[in-house]
Protein backbone atom coordinates (compact mmCIF):
# COMPACT_ATOMS: atom_id res chain seq x y z
CA UNK A 1 0.00 0.00 0.00
CA UNK A 2 1.04 3.26 -1.31
CA UNK A 3 0.15 6.31 1.25
CA UNK A 4 -0.27 9.70 -0.05
CA UNK A 5 1.53 11.57 2.12
CA UNK A 6 4.99 13.40 1.88
CA UNK A 7 8.44 12.23 3.59
CA UNK A 8 10.69 13.85 5.60
CA UNK A 9 13.68 14.69 2.94
CA UNK A 10 15.49 17.98 2.57
CA UNK A 11 15.95 19.00 -0.72
CA UNK A 12 12.52 17.68 -1.08
CA UNK A 13 12.69 15.11 -4.18
CA UNK A 14 10.74 15.05 -7.89
CA UNK A 15 8.72 12.64 -6.22
CA UNK A 16 8.00 11.34 -2.85
CA UNK A 17 5.55 9.18 -1.30
CA UNK A 18 5.51 6.90 1.67
CA UNK A 19 4.82 2.94 1.98
CA UNK A 20 3.50 1.40 5.02
CA UNK A 21 5.69 -0.19 7.11
CA UNK A 22 9.47 0.19 7.72
CA UNK A 23 12.37 -1.81 6.71
CA UNK A 24 14.47 -2.87 10.45
CA UNK A 25 18.52 -1.81 10.10
CA UNK A 26 20.01 -4.74 12.74
CA UNK A 27 23.54 -6.02 13.15
CA UNK A 28 22.41 -8.42 10.42
CA UNK A 29 21.40 -5.98 7.43
CA UNK A 30 24.13 -6.33 4.65
CA UNK A 31 24.70 -4.00 1.71
CA UNK A 32 25.22 -5.13 -1.78
CA UNK A 33 27.13 -2.81 -4.13
CA UNK A 34 30.71 -1.88 -5.34
CA UNK A 35 30.28 1.91 -5.21
CA UNK A 36 32.38 3.77 -2.44
CA UNK A 37 28.35 5.21 -1.88
CA UNK A 38 28.09 1.46 0.04
CA UNK A 39 31.24 2.06 2.35
CA UNK A 40 30.48 5.78 3.25
CA UNK A 41 26.21 4.11 4.11
CA UNK A 42 28.10 1.90 6.44
CA UNK A 43 29.88 4.25 8.21
CA UNK A 44 27.25 6.57 7.85
CA UNK A 45 24.76 4.49 9.69
CA UNK A 46 27.24 3.20 12.63
CA UNK A 47 27.72 7.25 13.69
CA UNK A 48 23.73 7.68 13.31
CA UNK A 49 23.10 4.24 15.65
CA UNK A 50 26.14 2.37 16.75
CA UNK A 51 25.38 -0.81 14.17
CA UNK A 52 28.05 -1.72 12.11
CA UNK A 53 25.60 -3.29 8.87
CA UNK A 54 27.56 -5.37 6.82
CA UNK A 55 28.92 -4.85 3.25
CA UNK A 56 28.44 -8.19 0.77
CA UNK A 57 29.10 -9.11 -2.67
CA UNK A 58 26.35 -11.64 -2.64
CA UNK A 59 23.11 -11.16 -4.01
CA UNK A 60 20.00 -10.85 -2.47
CA UNK A 61 20.85 -7.89 0.39
CA UNK A 62 18.38 -6.28 2.17
CA UNK A 63 19.73 -2.88 0.64
CA UNK A 64 21.07 -2.71 -2.82
CA UNK A 65 22.72 0.03 -4.93
CA UNK A 66 23.86 0.26 -8.42
CA UNK A 67 24.45 2.55 -11.30
CA UNK A 68 22.08 2.49 -14.36
CA UNK A 69 22.96 5.26 -16.70
CA UNK A 70 19.58 4.98 -18.29
CA UNK A 71 17.78 5.51 -14.97
CA UNK A 72 17.54 9.10 -14.04
CA UNK A 73 18.83 12.23 -15.37
CA UNK A 74 23.15 12.86 -14.52
CA UNK A 75 22.53 13.10 -10.60
CA UNK A 76 19.64 11.61 -10.21
CA UNK A 77 18.53 8.40 -8.65
CA UNK A 78 15.39 6.43 -7.15
CA UNK A 79 15.04 4.60 -4.17
CA UNK A 80 12.00 1.80 -3.03
CA UNK A 81 12.25 1.24 0.45
CA UNK A 82 9.90 -1.77 1.80
CA UNK A 83 10.91 -5.22 2.46
CA UNK A 84 14.31 -4.07 1.16
CA UNK A 85 16.04 -1.36 -0.19
CA UNK A 86 16.82 -0.89 -4.01
CA UNK A 87 18.86 2.18 -4.69
CA UNK A 88 19.65 3.00 -8.33
CA UNK A 89 21.49 5.33 -9.09
CA UNK A 90 21.85 7.28 -12.59
CA UNK A 91 25.99 7.84 -12.01
CA UNK A 92 28.21 7.34 -8.93
CA UNK A 93 26.78 10.98 -7.69
CA UNK A 94 23.35 9.90 -7.96
CA UNK A 95 24.01 6.63 -5.55
CA UNK A 96 25.90 9.31 -3.08
CA UNK A 97 22.95 11.47 -3.10
CA UNK A 98 20.61 8.85 -2.63
CA UNK A 99 22.50 7.81 0.10
CA UNK A 100 22.09 11.24 1.53
CA UNK A 101 18.63 10.45 0.86
CA UNK A 102 18.54 6.72 2.90
CA UNK A 103 20.13 8.32 6.19
CA UNK A 104 17.42 11.01 6.21
CA UNK A 105 14.64 7.84 6.05
CA UNK A 106 16.09 6.15 8.91
CA UNK A 107 14.35 6.57 12.25
CA UNK A 108 14.48 5.25 15.74
CA UNK A 109 11.26 4.36 17.69
CA UNK A 110 10.50 1.76 20.75
CA UNK A 111 11.00 -1.06 18.00
CA UNK A 112 14.59 -0.21 17.30
CA UNK A 113 15.75 1.06 14.13
CA UNK A 114 14.19 1.34 11.13
CA UNK A 115 14.45 2.85 7.38
CA UNK A 116 10.83 4.47 6.50
CA UNK A 117 8.99 3.13 3.72
CA UNK A 118 9.44 4.54 0.54
CA UNK A 119 8.89 5.76 -3.21
CA UNK A 120 11.86 8.18 -4.25
CA UNK A 121 12.54 9.00 -8.01
CA UNK A 122 15.06 12.04 -7.75
CA UNK A 123 17.17 14.49 -10.15
CA UNK A 124 18.59 17.94 -9.89
CA UNK A 125 16.92 21.39 -10.66
CA UNK A 126 20.21 23.33 -10.79
CA UNK A 127 23.77 21.41 -11.85
CA UNK A 128 25.79 24.06 -9.71
CA UNK A 129 24.63 23.84 -6.22
CA UNK A 130 27.56 25.90 -4.31
CA UNK A 131 28.50 27.06 -0.89
CA UNK A 132 31.73 29.11 -0.33
CA UNK A 133 34.00 28.39 2.68
CA UNK A 134 35.96 32.26 3.33
CA UNK A 135 39.41 31.09 4.64
CA UNK A 136 41.26 34.23 4.61
CA UNK A 137 39.60 36.36 6.80
CA UNK A 138 39.64 33.23 9.36
CA UNK A 139 41.75 30.35 8.51
CA UNK A 140 40.24 26.76 8.99
CA UNK A 141 42.71 23.58 8.66
CA UNK A 142 41.99 20.62 6.58
CA UNK A 143 40.05 18.96 9.07
CA UNK A 144 37.58 21.62 9.26
CA UNK A 145 37.53 21.50 5.56
CA UNK A 146 36.54 18.03 5.19
CA UNK A 147 33.69 18.36 8.11
CA UNK A 148 32.78 21.28 5.91
CA UNK A 149 32.40 18.74 2.99
CA UNK A 150 30.96 16.22 4.83
CA UNK A 151 28.01 18.17 6.41
CA UNK A 152 27.26 20.61 3.02
CA UNK A 153 27.47 17.52 0.32
CA UNK A 154 24.90 15.78 2.67
CA UNK A 155 22.63 18.29 1.71
CA UNK A 156 23.02 17.75 -2.08
CA UNK A 157 25.74 20.49 -2.35
CA UNK A 158 27.93 19.78 -5.20
CA UNK A 159 30.62 22.98 -5.32
CA UNK A 160 32.93 24.10 -2.85
CA UNK A 161 34.13 27.44 -3.53
CA UNK A 162 37.20 28.52 -1.24
CA UNK A 163 37.99 32.31 -0.97
CA UNK A 164 41.72 31.65 -0.52
CA UNK A 165 42.84 34.74 -0.27
CA UNK A 166 42.20 38.28 0.97
CA UNK A 167 43.70 41.46 2.73
CA UNK A 168 43.68 39.49 5.72
CA UNK A 169 45.91 36.70 4.74
CA UNK A 170 46.91 34.29 1.95
CA UNK A 171 46.44 30.71 2.19
CA UNK A 172 47.66 28.48 -0.21
CA UNK A 173 51.16 27.96 -1.30
CA UNK A 174 52.52 28.99 -4.25
CA UNK A 175 55.89 27.84 -5.16
CA UNK A 176 57.11 30.12 -7.51
CA UNK A 177 56.29 33.02 -5.23
CA UNK A 178 57.03 31.32 -1.75
CA UNK A 179 56.89 34.78 0.46
CA UNK A 180 53.44 34.63 0.24
CA UNK A 181 52.59 32.11 2.64
CA UNK A 182 55.84 33.15 4.42
CA UNK A 183 55.13 36.40 5.18
CA UNK A 184 51.41 36.92 4.61
CA UNK A 185 49.72 33.82 6.28
CA UNK A 186 50.20 34.02 10.05
CA UNK A 187 47.41 36.05 11.05
CA UNK A 188 43.54 36.41 10.40
CA UNK A 189 41.07 39.20 11.25
CA UNK A 190 41.28 40.74 14.65
CA UNK A 191 45.31 39.21 14.78
CA UNK A 192 43.74 35.77 15.35
CA UNK A 193 46.13 32.29 14.42
CA UNK A 194 46.52 32.31 10.83
CA UNK A 195 47.31 29.49 8.39
CA UNK A 196 47.69 27.98 5.42
CA UNK A 197 47.45 24.93 2.61
CA UNK A 198 50.65 23.24 1.46
CA UNK A 199 50.21 21.84 -1.87
CA UNK A 200 49.25 18.52 -0.63
CA UNK A 201 47.21 19.38 2.02
CA UNK A 202 45.27 21.69 -0.96
CA UNK A 203 45.14 18.19 -2.89
CA UNK A 204 43.93 16.26 0.15
CA UNK A 205 41.14 18.80 0.52
CA UNK A 206 40.58 18.50 -3.67
CA UNK A 207 40.55 14.58 -3.40
CA UNK A 208 38.37 14.56 -0.34
CA UNK A 209 35.84 16.58 -2.31
CA UNK A 210 35.61 14.77 -4.94
CA UNK A 211 35.16 11.41 -3.31
CA UNK A 212 31.92 13.67 -2.17
CA UNK A 213 31.06 14.75 -5.65
CA UNK A 214 31.99 18.22 -5.00
CA UNK A 215 34.21 20.42 -7.49
CA UNK A 216 36.77 22.72 -5.57
CA UNK A 217 36.57 26.01 -7.05
CA UNK A 218 39.70 27.82 -5.44
CA UNK A 219 39.51 31.51 -5.62
CA UNK A 220 42.72 34.10 -5.24
CA UNK A 221 40.78 37.52 -4.67
CA UNK A 222 42.16 40.58 -7.58
CA UNK A 223 42.60 42.87 -8.33
CA UNK A 224 41.65 44.65 -4.70
CA UNK A 225 41.21 42.43 -1.48
CA UNK A 226 44.90 42.31 -2.27
CA UNK A 227 46.73 43.78 0.96
CA UNK A 228 48.28 40.34 2.26
CA UNK A 229 50.02 39.95 -1.20
CA UNK A 230 51.79 43.65 -0.57
CA UNK A 231 52.47 42.04 2.91
CA UNK A 232 55.02 39.17 1.07
CA UNK A 233 55.78 41.35 -2.28
CA UNK A 234 55.43 44.91 -2.14
CA UNK A 235 56.31 45.90 -5.02
CA UNK A 236 52.66 44.57 -6.56
CA UNK A 237 50.37 46.54 -4.38
CA UNK A 238 49.14 50.12 -4.17
CA UNK A 239 49.38 52.22 -1.36
CA UNK A 240 45.80 51.90 1.05
CA UNK A 241 43.16 54.29 -0.66
CA UNK A 242 41.53 55.03 2.85
CA UNK A 243 37.82 56.37 1.89
CA UNK A 244 35.21 57.63 4.42
CA UNK A 245 33.50 54.54 4.86
CA UNK A 246 36.71 52.40 5.94
CA UNK A 247 37.45 54.82 8.39
CA UNK A 248 35.00 55.16 9.70
CA UNK A 249 34.15 51.41 10.23
CA UNK A 250 37.38 50.72 11.52
CA UNK A 251 36.97 53.85 14.24
CA UNK A 252 33.28 52.20 15.07
CA UNK A 253 34.75 48.33 15.63
CA UNK A 254 37.70 49.59 17.21
CA UNK A 255 39.77 48.42 14.69
CA UNK A 256 43.39 49.07 12.64
CA UNK A 257 43.75 50.46 9.61
CA UNK A 258 45.64 48.96 6.61
CA UNK A 259 48.98 50.26 6.47
CA UNK A 260 51.14 49.13 3.64
CA UNK A 261 53.59 46.24 4.22
CA UNK A 262 52.33 45.50 7.19
CA UNK A 263 49.42 42.88 8.38
CA UNK A 264 46.22 44.06 8.22
CA UNK A 265 44.21 42.82 11.28
CA UNK A 266 40.58 44.77 10.73
CA UNK A 267 38.19 43.70 8.03
CA UNK A 268 37.35 46.75 6.60
CA UNK A 269 37.72 46.43 2.22
CA UNK A 270 37.78 48.36 -0.45
CA UNK A 271 41.29 49.97 0.49
CA UNK A 272 43.67 47.45 -1.50
CA UNK A 273 44.75 47.13 -5.35
CA UNK A 274 47.86 45.77 -7.30
CA UNK A 275 49.58 47.68 -9.82
CA UNK A 276 47.72 47.11 -12.94
CA UNK A 277 49.98 48.66 -15.21
CA UNK A 278 53.03 46.95 -13.86
CA UNK A 279 53.92 44.01 -16.18
CA UNK A 280 55.30 42.08 -12.70
CA UNK A 281 51.78 42.20 -11.66
CA UNK A 282 51.10 39.57 -14.87
CA UNK A 283 53.98 37.50 -14.44
CA UNK A 284 52.72 37.25 -10.64
CA UNK A 285 48.65 36.63 -11.74
CA UNK A 286 50.22 34.00 -14.59
CA UNK A 287 51.97 31.84 -12.08
CA UNK A 288 49.98 31.94 -9.35
CA UNK A 289 46.89 30.41 -12.01
CA UNK A 290 48.92 28.18 -13.50
CA UNK A 291 50.37 26.42 -9.78
CA UNK A 292 46.70 26.44 -8.81
CA UNK A 293 45.24 24.77 -12.12
CA UNK A 294 47.88 22.24 -11.76
CA UNK A 295 46.36 20.86 -8.65
CA UNK A 296 42.93 21.54 -9.31
CA UNK A 297 40.86 19.00 -11.32
CA UNK A 298 38.05 20.31 -11.55
CA UNK A 299 37.06 22.88 -14.85
CA UNK A 300 36.66 26.84 -12.27
CA UNK A 301 38.91 29.06 -11.56
CA UNK A 302 37.71 31.92 -9.42
CA UNK A 303 39.41 35.35 -9.93
CA UNK A 304 37.72 37.64 -7.16
CA UNK A 305 37.09 40.99 -8.62
CA UNK A 306 34.74 42.90 -5.82
CA UNK A 307 35.37 45.74 -4.01
CA UNK A 308 37.77 47.51 -5.86
CA UNK A 309 36.44 51.00 -4.84
CA UNK A 310 40.17 52.55 -4.97
CA UNK A 311 40.82 51.57 -8.52
CA UNK A 312 39.98 53.51 -11.22
CA UNK A 313 37.11 51.84 -13.46
CA UNK A 314 39.26 51.74 -16.80
CA UNK A 315 42.13 50.61 -14.56
CA UNK A 316 39.82 47.64 -12.99
CA UNK A 317 38.28 46.66 -16.69
CA UNK A 318 41.90 46.29 -18.14
CA UNK A 319 42.98 43.82 -15.47
CA UNK A 320 39.19 42.10 -15.27
CA UNK A 321 40.35 41.42 -18.85
CA UNK A 322 44.07 40.37 -18.91
CA UNK A 323 43.51 38.41 -15.51
CA UNK A 324 40.29 36.21 -17.10
CA UNK A 325 42.29 35.62 -20.38
CA UNK A 326 44.98 34.62 -18.19
CA UNK A 327 42.64 31.68 -16.75
CA UNK A 328 41.72 30.21 -19.79
CA UNK A 329 44.79 30.25 -21.50
CA UNK A 330 45.49 27.71 -18.14
CA UNK A 331 43.01 25.47 -19.45
CA UNK A 332 40.30 26.73 -17.08
CA UNK A 333 37.12 28.88 -16.84
CA UNK A 334 37.09 31.92 -15.57
CA UNK A 335 34.91 32.69 -12.31
CA UNK A 336 34.20 36.47 -11.21
CA UNK A 337 32.22 38.41 -9.20
CA UNK A 338 29.62 40.08 -10.93
CA UNK A 339 31.79 43.59 -10.73
CA UNK A 340 34.23 42.62 -13.57
CA UNK A 341 30.82 42.49 -15.96
CA UNK A 342 31.87 45.69 -16.51
CA UNK A 343 34.76 44.57 -18.40
CA UNK A 344 33.83 44.85 -22.48
CA UNK A 345 35.94 42.18 -23.76
CA UNK A 346 36.17 40.03 -20.19
CA UNK A 347 37.30 36.61 -21.47
CA UNK A 348 34.38 34.92 -23.16
CA UNK A 349 32.81 32.02 -21.51
CA UNK A 350 33.44 33.55 -18.09
CA UNK A 351 31.04 33.16 -15.34
CA UNK A 352 29.96 35.81 -13.49
CA UNK A 353 29.18 35.38 -9.21
CA UNK A 354 25.99 37.46 -8.84
CA UNK A 355 26.33 39.10 -5.35
CA UNK A 356 23.89 42.03 -5.38
CA UNK A 357 20.43 41.72 -3.66
CA UNK A 358 17.53 40.01 -5.33
CA UNK A 359 16.19 43.68 -6.23
CA UNK A 360 19.53 44.97 -8.31
CA UNK A 361 21.28 48.05 -7.18
CA UNK A 362 23.60 50.58 -9.12
CA UNK A 363 24.76 49.01 -12.38
CA UNK A 364 24.84 45.32 -10.65
CA UNK A 365 22.22 43.93 -13.37
CA UNK A 366 23.88 45.40 -16.39
CA UNK A 367 27.17 44.16 -15.16
CA UNK A 368 25.89 40.39 -14.41
CA UNK A 369 23.85 40.55 -17.85
CA UNK A 370 27.28 41.27 -19.76
CA UNK A 371 28.48 38.12 -18.53
CA UNK A 372 25.56 36.28 -20.50
CA UNK A 373 26.25 38.69 -23.75
CA UNK A 374 29.82 37.51 -23.83
CA UNK A 375 28.58 33.87 -23.59
CA UNK A 376 29.50 32.78 -20.25
CA UNK A 377 26.73 32.22 -17.30
CA UNK A 378 25.72 33.19 -13.90
CA UNK A 379 25.71 32.38 -10.29
CA UNK A 380 22.96 33.22 -8.15
CA UNK A 381 24.36 34.21 -4.78
CA UNK A 382 22.88 37.43 -3.53
CA UNK A 383 23.07 38.74 -1.07
CA UNK A 384 20.27 39.37 0.68
CA UNK A 385 18.91 35.50 1.12
CA UNK A 386 21.72 33.82 0.51
CA UNK A 387 24.88 35.09 2.71
CA UNK A 388 25.17 32.74 5.57
CA UNK A 389 27.38 35.47 7.10
CA UNK A 390 24.56 37.57 7.74
CA UNK A 391 22.70 37.44 11.25
CA UNK A 392 19.91 35.43 11.92
CA UNK A 393 18.35 38.69 13.87
CA UNK A 394 20.14 41.66 15.05
CA UNK A 395 20.58 40.42 18.23
CA UNK A 396 22.57 37.12 16.94
CA UNK A 397 25.59 36.89 18.42
CA UNK A 398 27.57 35.82 15.11
CA UNK A 399 27.52 37.74 11.40
CA UNK A 400 27.28 40.62 10.12
CA UNK A 401 24.29 42.80 8.61
CA UNK A 402 25.13 44.98 6.08
CA UNK A 403 23.06 42.92 3.47
CA UNK A 404 20.42 42.53 6.43
CA UNK A 405 19.45 40.21 8.63
CA UNK A 406 18.43 36.17 7.05
CA UNK A 407 16.33 34.05 9.07
CA UNK A 408 15.53 30.78 7.48
CA UNK A 409 12.32 31.85 6.09
CA UNK A 410 13.97 34.18 4.06
CA UNK A 411 16.61 32.44 2.95
CA UNK A 412 14.18 29.58 1.84
CA UNK A 413 11.32 31.64 0.17
CA UNK A 414 13.67 33.81 -3.21
CA UNK A 415 13.74 32.34 -6.87
CA UNK A 416 17.47 32.35 -8.49
CA UNK A 417 15.70 33.17 -11.99
CA UNK A 418 13.42 35.83 -10.85
CA UNK A 419 16.51 38.20 -10.21
CA UNK A 420 17.82 39.17 -13.07
CA UNK A 421 16.76 40.02 -16.83
CA UNK A 422 18.06 37.13 -18.25
CA UNK A 423 17.14 33.66 -20.18
CA UNK A 424 16.87 31.02 -17.11
CA UNK A 425 19.00 28.98 -19.25
CA UNK A 426 21.83 31.64 -18.48
CA UNK A 427 21.14 30.72 -14.20
CA UNK A 428 23.81 27.80 -13.40
CA UNK A 429 22.49 27.53 -10.38
CA UNK A 430 23.13 29.11 -6.68
CA UNK A 431 26.06 28.92 -4.06
CA UNK A 432 25.65 30.48 -0.30
CA UNK A 433 28.80 32.34 0.49
CA UNK A 434 30.44 32.26 4.27
CA UNK A 435 32.58 35.20 4.79
CA UNK A 436 34.68 34.67 7.92
CA UNK A 437 34.97 37.80 9.70
CA UNK A 438 33.10 36.77 12.61
CA UNK A 439 33.66 33.08 12.98
CA UNK A 440 37.16 31.99 14.40
CA UNK A 441 35.79 27.89 14.90
CA UNK A 442 34.17 25.72 12.50
CA UNK A 443 31.52 25.48 15.55
CA UNK A 444 30.61 28.81 15.06
CA UNK A 445 30.98 28.76 11.12
CA UNK A 446 28.45 26.05 11.27
CA UNK A 447 25.75 28.12 13.49
CA UNK A 448 25.53 30.44 10.35
CA UNK A 449 25.44 27.65 7.95
CA UNK A 450 23.11 25.01 9.42
CA UNK A 451 19.79 25.64 8.79
CA UNK A 452 20.41 28.03 6.26
CA UNK A 453 22.37 25.56 3.44
CA UNK A 454 19.76 23.60 3.95
CA UNK A 455 17.34 26.03 2.51
CA UNK A 456 19.40 27.15 -0.49
CA UNK A 457 20.35 23.78 -0.91
CA UNK A 458 16.30 22.74 -1.83
CA UNK A 459 16.47 26.32 -3.70
CA UNK A 460 18.76 24.73 -6.03
CA UNK A 461 17.87 20.88 -5.79
CA UNK A 462 14.22 20.85 -6.09
CA UNK A 463 11.59 21.92 -8.51
CA UNK A 464 10.77 25.74 -8.36
CA UNK A 465 6.74 24.34 -7.87
CA UNK A 466 5.59 21.22 -6.07
CA UNK A 467 3.22 21.05 -3.12
CA UNK A 468 6.25 20.19 -0.89
CA UNK A 469 7.65 23.34 -2.54
CA UNK A 470 6.49 26.17 0.24
CA UNK A 471 7.50 26.94 3.46
CA UNK A 472 4.98 25.20 6.06
CA UNK A 473 6.19 21.79 4.07
CA UNK A 474 9.93 22.93 4.45
CA UNK A 475 10.36 23.81 7.97
CA UNK A 476 8.28 20.59 9.23
CA UNK A 477 10.84 18.66 7.13
CA UNK A 478 13.81 20.70 8.18
CA UNK A 479 13.06 20.04 11.50
CA UNK A 480 13.34 15.99 11.64
CA UNK A 481 17.23 16.62 10.32
CA UNK A 482 18.22 17.64 14.23
CA UNK A 483 18.79 14.54 15.30
CA UNK A 484 21.00 13.21 12.33
CA UNK A 485 22.78 16.90 12.25
CA UNK A 486 23.41 16.13 16.42
CA UNK A 487 24.73 12.34 15.24
CA UNK A 488 27.55 13.67 12.85
CA UNK A 489 28.13 16.55 15.36
CA UNK A 490 27.26 19.82 13.48
CA UNK A 491 26.72 22.59 15.74
CA UNK A 492 23.10 24.09 13.93
CA UNK A 493 21.20 26.76 15.06
CA UNK A 494 18.36 26.00 16.35
CA UNK A 495 15.86 28.44 14.88
CA UNK A 496 12.78 29.38 16.99
CA UNK A 497 10.72 28.58 13.77
CA UNK A 498 11.34 25.14 12.73
CA UNK A 499 9.72 22.27 14.54
CA UNK A 500 13.15 20.34 15.64
CA UNK A 501 12.49 16.52 16.18
CA UNK A 502 13.96 14.79 19.01
CA UNK A 503 14.80 11.54 17.17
Amino acid sequence: MVLPHPLPLVPAPVSAVAREGRMPITATTRVCGSSPAAAQLIDAVERRTGIRIALTDEAPAEIVLRVDTGSSAPEGYTLEVGDRAILVGADEAGLFYGVQTLLQLLRQDDSGWALLGADVADSPRFARRGVMLDVARHFFGVDDVKKFIDSTSALKLNHLHLHLSDDQGWRVHIDSWPLLTERASATSANGDPGGFYTKDAYREIVAYAASRHMIVIPEIDLPGHTHAIGVAYPELVEVPVLNDNLIAESARLGQPLPVAGETYLGWGVGHSSVRIHEERTYDFVRDVVRELAEMTPGPYLHIGGDESLGTAQEDFDLFAERATAIVVEAGKIPVAWHEMGSAAHIAEGTVGQYWGKTSPEGTHAEEAAHFVERGGALIMSAADVTYLDMKYSPDFPLGLTWAGTIDVRSAYEWEPTAVLDVPDTAILGVEAPLWSETTRTLGEVEQLVFPRAAAQAEVAWSPQVGPERAWESFRARLGTLAPLWKAEGIDFHAAAEIPWSER
